[in-house]
């Protein structure tokens, strides 16, 4: 199974901090996130091939990783434009092989069972199984609900003393792009894939939950890059 990683935001929350390369490419230790993100990701025996959804500053990824990392080979689908998420993700499955994709923020690490989560996917004959996080004590996430396993609406941002979260992993078909429902002008050559496609059509399609409490950083504010100095190897290493 190939793995896509976004790797082609701006970086704009993190630019008074790392001005010279992508977010993901932001040093932690003596290492780039992405290298450390990539290193547990491809634990999994699941994926085969990553594909690099990159675009600001492509030539620092592409330099760092070259054509394989960790024994799997690496494809670039570069973003000459900005293209959100939904753009970025919908670029870089052209380029995958393989029936189901996992796709992946480049700026958090989100440990989970990549095989549970297949093996879930796939008995629940799910169209996108989305990862999430129980959290406590919260704000600066929405919060997903769930009936059962299913995936039935999103709430915005707000203090909550618990809830779900999405982990920033998604497990899709790869058609997920493709629906019958959709006309082209409802998805434009820039969106977001959260935002334009799965929160207005969440439940027109076959959309689950994948539930795990493993560890979750998500660097894109000083405050967690900050932590991840302090966590994030002795974590992958573990």
């Amino acid at each position: 199974m190939d793995a896509v990683v976004l790797v082609g935001g701006l970086g704009t929350r993190l630019r008074s901090l790392i001005s010279e390369v992508p977010t993901p490419m932001a040093p932690v230790g003596e290492r780039p996130f992405l290298d450390i993100l990539l290193e547990d990701l491809l634990r999994s025996s699941a994926i085969t091939r990553v594909v690099l959804a990159v675009g600001y500053k492509h030539e620092v990824v592409q330099n760092y990783f070259g054509a394989q990392a960790y024994g799997r080979d690496v494809i670039y689908a570069i973003e000459h434009e900005p293209l959100g998420t939904g753009g970025g993700i919908r670029n870089a499955i052209a380029h995958t092989k393989s029936d189901e994709v996992l796709i992946l923020n480049g700026d958090t690490l989100f440990q989970i069972d990549v095989e549970a989560m297949v093996k879930q996917h796939r008995q629940q004959q799910a169209e996108l199984t989305m990862a999430l996080k129980p959290m406590r004590d919260f704000e600066r996430y929405g919060a997903v609900n769930t009936e059962s396993s299913r995936i039935v609406g999103f709430e915005e941002k707000r203090y909550r003393e618990e809830g779900l979260i999405n982990g920033g992993i998604y497990l899709v078909n790869k058609d997920i792009l493709n629906q019958p429902f959709l006309e082209t002008a409802e998805l434009p050559h820039k969106f977001s894939f959260e935002t334009d496609f799965l929160q207005p059509h969440v439940q027109k399609m076959q959309v689950h939950s994948f539930i795990s409490d493993g560890y979750f950083i998500d660097i894109g504010i000083p405050e967690d890059y900050q932590r991840a100095q302090r966590e994030l190897n002795e974590v992958v290493a573990a």
